[in-house]
């Protein structure tokens, strides 16, 4: 017969800290693997290895889910530009970087990339959602301003998140330099 563990040493419920952590993770995942019309709590709890009454206990509708994934997903996505952006040299090519980025995330990164945007794109339907969508963009923003101006940072905010969509979708996707041609006259203006 195996011994039980005694009782001060189990783990359940509230007890378990990074239960609410995985159950936003997973429901990315399930997002990533069945798109948002998968998302379901029985789909998160399965991905999270966790009861489906975790799930609805730390998050009672399915938008509850969704808004905690699109934090989860703006916060990674921020941070991993940020440290982008600390380890680039102050001087430079901005325009460049910023292409080199974009095929780095239709290319290598896909798959996330069409997650972050299947996130960002549900707040078109779900207004509880556009707050944390509009962070997304404000943190863009920001981080672009860096290496520009604060009007110019907005601009290549845009022309990033649009030029990300439209490469992700594109076949054939464009090119590097088309990429970087459209960073450089934002950046510099019109041509000489």
């Amino acid at each position: 017969m195996a011994k039980s563990e005694p009782a001060a040493t189990r783990r359940r419920g509230p007890n378990d800290p990074e239960r609410r952590a995985r159950i936003a993770k997973a429901a990315i995942e399930v997002v990533a693997q069945r798109g948002i019309d998968g998302l379901t709590h029985r789909a998160v709890a399965t991905a999270a290895g966790v009861p489906l009454g975790s799930t609805t206990y730390h998050f009672a509708t399915l938008d509850d889910l969704l808004e905690v994934a699109l934090h989860e997903a703006a916060e990674k996505n921020v941070q991993a530009l940020k440290e982008w952006e600390a380890a680039l040299p102050p001087d430079a090519d901005f325009a460049a970087a910023l292409a080199d980025l974009v095929m780095g995330y239709v290319n290598e990164q896909y798959r996330a990339t069409v997650v972050e945007y299947d996130l960002y794109v549900a707040a078109l339907h779900r207004p509880r959602l556009r707050k944390a969508s509009a962070a997304w963009d404000e943190a863009l923003t920001e981080l672009y301003g860096l290496r520009t101006d604060p009007l110019t940072g907005r601009l290549l905010a845009g022309l990033f998140c649009g030029l990300l969509m439209q490469a992700a979708l594109a076949d054939p996707r464009p090119t590097r330099d088309e990429i970087e041609a459209l960073f450089r006259r934002a950046i510099d203006g019109r041509p000489s």
